[in-house]
C-alpha cells in the first residue's frame, strides 16, 4: 500500500530523481532521445520544483518511506505534474493521485481541470474521463514536444 500527502521542499530531490527516471525510461517508448534529454534536464531546476510545491497543491505518493509518484495542480485547475516511478506503474498510484487532484479541484471550485498531458499519458487520461480538446507542440527547454491539451468538466 501507499499513502498520499502533500509534498513538501524536503521531497524536491526524491521527486526530481522520479521525475528525470521515469521519463528517461517510460517516455522514452514515445519521444525522441534528444526531447527525453531536453525535457528531463527540468530535473536540475530546483527553484521551479520548489516554487511549484509552494504555489499549487502538490501530492506524493509514497509505498514504505519512498517517493513512488507525485502530481500537482494550480488554483486554477490546471494539472501540472503526474509523474509515477518507472518501478511502480499500472499499481493505480496515478488514479489515486488525480482522484486526489480531483477532489481538490472541486473543492477548489475548478469547473474543470485541464493538462498538457503526454503522449504515454495520453491514454490513460482517456480512460479516466478526459478529453483532448488538441494536439499541440510545447516547448521544453529546446525542443518542442508533442503533448495533447486534454480538460475534464467538473461540474455539469
Amino acid at each position: 500500500m501507499f499513502e498520499i500527502r502533500q509534498a513538501t521542499e524536503s521531497d524536491v530531490e526524491n521527486i526530481t530523481d522520479l521525475f528525470y527516471e521515469t521519463i528517461q525510461n517510460i517516455n522514452s517508448k514515445d519521444y525522441l532521445q534528444e526531447e527525453i534529454d531536453d525535457w528531463s534536464s527540468w530535473r536540475s531546476d530546483f527553484e521551479k520544483w520548489k516554487k511549484g510545491i509552494s504555489e499549487q497543491y502538490f501530492i506524493v505518493a509514497v509505498k514504505q518511506g519512498n517517493v513512488v509518484g507525485f502530481s500537482s495542480i494550480a488554483k486554477d485547475g490546471y494539472l501540472d505534474f503526474m509523474f509515477t516511478h518507472k518501478d511502480f506503474q499500472r499499481q493505480g498510484i496515478a488514479k489515486s493521485m488525480l482522484m486526489e487532484l480531483e477532489r481538490k479541484a472541486l473543492m477548489q471550485n475548478n469547473d474543470y481541470i485541464y493538462s498538457d498531458v503526454s503522449i504515454t499519458a495520453k491514454d490513460f487520461f482517456l480512460s479516466q474521463g478526459y478529453e483532448i480538446e488538441r494536439q499541440q507542440l510545447k516547448k521544453s527547454k529546446e525542443r518542442e514536444l508533442i503533448n495533447f491539451r486534454m480538460i475534464k468538466r467538473m461540474k455539469n
